[in-house]
């Protein structure tokens, strides 16, 4: 069955930790709506070119299965907007799945929904979340329940299997 993904990106985001994953859910037959600030186009800290499909005023969680946040700056600056924590909040108060890689974490962080959850992330946000009450696992991929959260972008195979196994 074809699930709908969001996807919160904003510039800067780590190039291939969007486009990858991104790759394989596309890959696995799942339907991937971008969003952003405003719709348009966004840049990867590498130069890639994002199409940005919907803006965030838009877009209503209950539309969507599941929620990708790659990393990069990108989260660090989404979770400065209220609307941004909002609908990570909803995906994660639902039990609806949520997945992270690198410093994606950091847009969690600010829902205050971290606490008691096993995570992992980039080593520089593992005390963030260590202090917000998470369970720091520092593993290729950690799954908890709806939660799939991964570190850096050597363990992106790992990730796309995780997060595809879980759209299953």
């Amino acid at each position: 069955m074809t699930k709908k993904v969001a996807v919160v990106v904003t510039d800067l985001v780590e190039d291939i930790e969007f486009t990858d994953p991104v790759e394989a859910i596309k890959n696995a037959g799942h339907d991937v709506t971008t969003i952003g600030f405003e719709e348009g186009t966004v840049e990867g800290k590498h130069g890639t070119k994002i199409n940005i499909d919907k803006s965030i005023a838009d877009v209503k969680p209950e539309d969507f299965d599941a929620l990708f946040i790659p990393g990069g700056f990108s989260p660090d600056q989404l979770r400065a907007d209220q609307r941004f924590v909002d609908f990570a909040k909803a995906f994660l108060s639902k039990n609806k799945l949520t997945a992270s890689i690198c410093h994606g974490p950091q847009l969690m962080i600010q829902t205050g929904l971290v606490h008691g959850r096993t995570m992992t992330s980039y080593l520089t946000v593992q005390p963030d979340l260590y202090y917000a009450g998470a369970r720091i696992e520092d593993q290729p991929v950690v799954v908890d329940g709806n939660l799939i959260t991964s570190r850096e972008p050597k363990d992106i195979p790992a990730f796309n299997e995780a997060v595809v196994a879980a759209l299953a």
